[in-house]
């Protein structure tokens, strides 16, 4: 372990969709809703964007899950459409999400950095954080080629590990 990242880790998957596509799953709150949030409000100068507009550098988000009480807040860094998303998250870590097509098929590839290095931030977010993303970008491939949704939405379960 004495030469793990703990400040930053990067996912890949290959998802059968058009970039266009993707970026919008990303990008726009009725499409975000579909397989990552159960709540996803973006907004510009304090004026809530419509659900099907995309979010531009300098947006606001509000995000909540299915399950979970915490609210994220945050800023987008940049949506630079086709290419790029990036976020605040976590406190002051960045998401990076890049899309980009291989072999006939879009990779979307997510790093997360600037992840603080005591050992409570490597807990939740460097292992968390890398445990959450693992599923809701299988989740996005799931929802984007097939139609299912694998998150847990009933509350009566409690956090499972479809959360």
């Amino acid at each position: 372990m004495q030469n793990f990242d703990w400040t930053r880790f990067t996912l890949k998957i290959a998802i059968d969709v058009p970039v266009k596509t993707l970026f919008a799953a990303w990008t726009q709150s009725t499409e975000v809703e579909k397989w990552f949030l159960e709540k996803c409000l973006f907004s510009n100068d304090g004026k809530v964007l419509e659900s099907t507009e995309n979010v531009v550098s300098g947006s606001d988000y509000e995000w909540k899950w299915f399950v979970y009480p915490e609210i994220e807040k945050g800023k987008i860094l940049a949506a630079d459409e086709p290419d790029i998303v990036s976020f605040t998250f976590a406190g002051d870590c960045i998401v990076e999400v890049k899309f980009h097509r291989e072999h006939g098929q879009t990779i979307v590839e997510l790093t997360q950095s600037n992840i603080p290095a005591d050992d409570v931030s490597k807990k939740n977010i460097r292992l968390g954080c890398h445990d959450g993303w693992s599923f809701y970008l299988f989740n996005l491939k799931s929802v984007y080629e097939g139609g299912i949704d694998l998150r847990n939405k009933d509350e009566r379960f409690g956090l499972l590990l479809n959360n």
